[in-house]
């Protein structure tokens, strides 16, 4: 076994962890668990074993804020694997990662390029910062209605127009898994001296097989978060902040991330990490063949059911202009009769045992990984079938067809810079009168005093400060009756916007 095997299959923090459990140690620190001795006894089936190497900054275990022992081995050797230069563990997911990136990238009055259809934590991060950020509108993927990316030819007008913008942020893949080769907007960005940042929280799992699109990394990114819990196996906030190259500030980030994290970092979290990172190291490929063996026979048995498509219909990816790859393991399913709405597909789902990711109020966002197993592959195979009998042809052409395409709201396709300043809202919000709340109809026209998300998947349909369009509120009482929840407002609750007065 070479020196470079031997060291790839270690985990070097789980290791150190497991070594002082062994020790029995007594526990005269925090956590006041102690080792879970502290639980009350229903939980200590699930969760003793865990509470037992649930540890803090003792001798041996190093220092997430100051790493230099087996932190940072286990960080070093995460770089090594997913192609960066440096990496971070995150234990508050990749939301940390993008409020980081971006007051790393962005003084106070900056202007950056965003993709429209971001995570809600980049907003965030723009207001922490105080940058300006010029929108520039997503494709609308013709067969699902789903926002994709850009076209590069936006930004390259978007340069033009604002030619002192620090960079460009993009989310590839979205939530769908659809997304764009990304070298063509690196290669633009470093031709100018600007930074490419990437959102890459759903592609944790990329460039480790030839049949799931290549990484952010490999592509150029300067610096990119991925979220290693939702494709791998990271607990949950489990994430990484990789970087490369000479453009983005990392003594900046190692700052940035000693602020927003907390002081008491979850131990069992980043050894999750640390194994997620071995598994890849040493299996990678073999590993993500298995999970796709799973997604290829389902996709196999669902083309025997007429009654439901899904999307992607072809992989590796189909080469449109609007999504030029595609994640296998990502499969949005919904009724081809126009019967179901996404919304009464998912309960049906659910009532049988088979929880999705999320619905959209016209398709099922069905998240196979490379730990899907082949049961579980046939039980919603089962479900689905079960579904068909249920509602059979000749009752559905008695009912009235639904649209399974949203129209989604129109944006601008460059925006002029839009101001983030979190002092400034807070100030407005505190303010007697400051705001009011109206019907979605006397909205239109006036400034949303909310941050508006359906969630999943957390992607703001309106930001604080900004006009709200007739096409805005349409899609939003399009979402609210089909049982889409919402963050960030009472619109679900009340079907009423915060408008600032």
């Amino acid at each position: 076994m070479s020196s470079q095997y031997s060291k790839q299959s270690r985990a070097p923090l789980f290791e150190a962890m497991v070594a002082h459990h062994d020790k029995n140690p007594a526990s005269f620190h925090v956590p006041g668990h102690k080792s879970g001795q502290g639980l009350l006894d229903e939980g200590t089936s699930f969760l003793k074993t865990v509470m037992s190497i649930d540890y803090t900054e003792i001798t041996g275990l190093d220092d997430l804020h100051h790493a230099e022992g087996v932190i940072r081995e286990a960080e070093e050797l995460a770089a090594g694997c997913f192609g960066a230069e440096e990496t971070y563990f995150l234990i508050g997911g990749s939301t940390v990662g993008n409020l980081a990136l971006i007051s790393a990238a962005c003084e106070k009055d900056d202007i950056i390029l965003v993709q429209r259809n971001v995570h809600k934590s980049v907003i965030h991060g723009l207001m922490l910062a105080g940058a300006k950020a010029v929108f520039i509108a997503p494709d609308i993927h013709p067969e699902t209605g789903v926002a994709t990316s850009l076209h590069i030819e936006d930004v390259k007008q978007a340069l033009v127009l604002y030619p002192e913008a620090k960079g460009l942020f993009l989310t590839n893949p979205n939530y769908y898994g659809m997304g764009v080769n990304l070298k063509p907007f690196a290669d633009l960005m470093h031709t100018l001296g600007k930074l490419l940042l990437v959102d890459e929280a759903h592609g944790a799992h990329y460039g480790f097989h030839h049949e799931v699109p290549a990484s952010a990394l490999s592509q150029g990114a300067d610096a990119v978060v991925q979220s290693t819990h939702k494709m791998l196996t990271a607990m949950t906030m489990g994430a990484m902040l990789h970087v490369q190259g000479p453009r983005i500030d990392r003594r900046a980030i190692q700052l940035l991330l000693a602020m927003l994290q907390s002081s008491s970092p979850s131990y069992p979290i980043m050894a999750s990490l640390d194994l997620a990172r071995k598994r890849m190291h040493t299996e990678g490929w073999d590993w993500l063949e298995q999970g796709l063996a799973v997604v290829k026979e389902f996709r196999s048995l669902l083309d025997g059911l007429t009654t439901f498509g899904y999307h992607p219909r072809e992989l590796p990816g189909n080469q449109s202009q609007e999504v030029q790859t595609a994640d296998p393991f990502k499969m949005a399913i919904y009724d081809a009769t126009n019967t179901l709405s996404g919304t009464e597909l998912k309960k049906r789902l659910e009532a049988q045992g088979c929880f999705v990711e999320m619905t959209d109020g016209r398709q099922v966002l069905l998240v196979f990984t490379p730990a899907s197993t082949r049961a579980d592959m046939l039980r919603v195979v089962e479900t689905l079938t079960n579904i068909c009998l249920d509602v059979p042809i000749q009752k559905k052409e008695l009912q009235a067809p639904i649209s399974n395409i949203l129209k989604l709201p129109y944006y601008t396709p460059i925006s002029s810079p839009v101001a983030f300043d979190m002092r400034d809202i807070s100030k407005v919000s505190r303010a007697e009168g400051a705001f009011s709340q109206v019907s979605v109809q006397e909205a239109v026209g006036n400034r949303s005093a909310d941050m508006v998300i359906p969630y999943p998947p957390g992607i703001p349909y309106l930001y604080p400060g900004e006009i709200i369009s007739a096409s805005v509120a349409e899609a939003l009482l399009q979402l609210v009756a089909n049982g889409i929840k919402f963050q960030g407002t009472e619109f679900g609750q009340t079907q009423k916007l915060k408008i600032y007065t």
